[in-house]
C-alpha cells in the first residue's frame, strides 16, 4: 500500500474514537454535527448534521478549515452521496441580531437534526451542547479535529455557507462576499464605510468606529 495512502487510512481511524464509545453505548445511529459563520459581520449562521456510514468513510475529511476549497467542494458531493442521512440549518442575520450568536447556533443545529430524513441515535457536536434538542449527545472541544463525523458536517456547513454568500455576492455587489464570505476583512470594512449597511449585515457585530 502506498504510504500516504496508509496514513490517510490511520487517520481516518484515529478520528473515529468518538463514535466508537457511542457504538458501545449501543448506538448506531450517530450524528456529527458543526457550524460554520459564527464570526462574519453579514450573512446567516450555518449549520449541519450527518451521520456517516462506518465502512464508508471518504478519504480526505477533515476540519474544513484545513482543507481548500475545491476539495472542500468535492467532499461534499461524496458525503451527502455516500451518508445515511444529513440535514442542514440556516439562521439569518437578523435573528442572530435578536437572540445572539449562540443561541442562533444551537438554533441552526436544532433545525439541521430535524430535517434528517433518518433521526439520530446519538449526538456529536463541535463544543456546543444542544439543550434545545431531546436527544444524548456529547460536546467535543476541537470536535472537528478529533470526530469523523463532526469533521464531515463541519464540511458540509463551511460548503453550504459559502455557496450562500457567493449568491448574496451577486444580490449586493460591492462588498466582496464571494471572496471573504462577509468576514471582517480590510476590504469589507473599507466596503461599509464606502457603500453602507447591506441588508445581511448583523447590526449587532458592526463596530467600525
Amino acid at each position: 500500500m502506498d504510504k500516504k495512502l496508509a496514513q490517510e487510512i490511520d487517520r481516518i481511524e484515529k478520528m473515529k474514537g468518538f463514535e466508537y464509545e457511542a457504538y458501545k453505548l449501543g448506538y448506531s445511529l450517530i450524528a456529527g454535527i458543526d457550524e460554520a459563520g459564527r464570526g462574519p459581520l453579514a450573512g446567516p449562521v450555518v449549520s449541519a448534521a450527518v451521520i456517516l456510514i462506518d465502512d464508508y468513510l471518504p478519504l480526505g475529511i477533515n476540519d474544513s478549515k484545513k482543507i481548500s476549497s475545491k476539495k472542500r467542494e468535492g467532499l461534499f458531493d461524496i458525503i451527502i452521496s455516500n451518508c445515511i442521512s444529513y440535514g442542514i440549518g440556516i439562521v439569518s442575520e437578523k435573528v442572530i441580531d435578536k437572540i445572539n450568536i449562540l443561541n442562533a447556533t444551537k438554533l441552526s443545529m436544532k433545525i439541521a437534526v430535524d430535517s434528517m430524513k433518518v433521526q439520530p441515535e446519538y449526538l456529536l457536536t463541535d463544543a456546543v451542547f444542544l439543550d434545545n434538542v431531546a436527544i444524548p449527545q456529547k460536546s467535543i472541544i476541537k470536535g472537528d479535529t478529533l470526530s469523523i463525523s463532526v469533521a464531515a458536517a463541519s464540511i458540509l456547513a463551511k460548503v453550504s455557507r459559502d455557496r450562500i454568500m457567493s449568491e448574496y455576492d451577486k444580490r449586493y455587489p460591492g462588498y466582496g462576499f464571494s471572496r471573504h464570505k462577509g468576514y471582517g476583512t480590510k476590504a469589507h470594512i473599507e466596503a461599509i464605510r464606502n457603500i453602507g449597511i447591506s441588508p445581511i449585515h448583523r447590526i449587532t457585530y458592526l463596530h467600525l468606529n
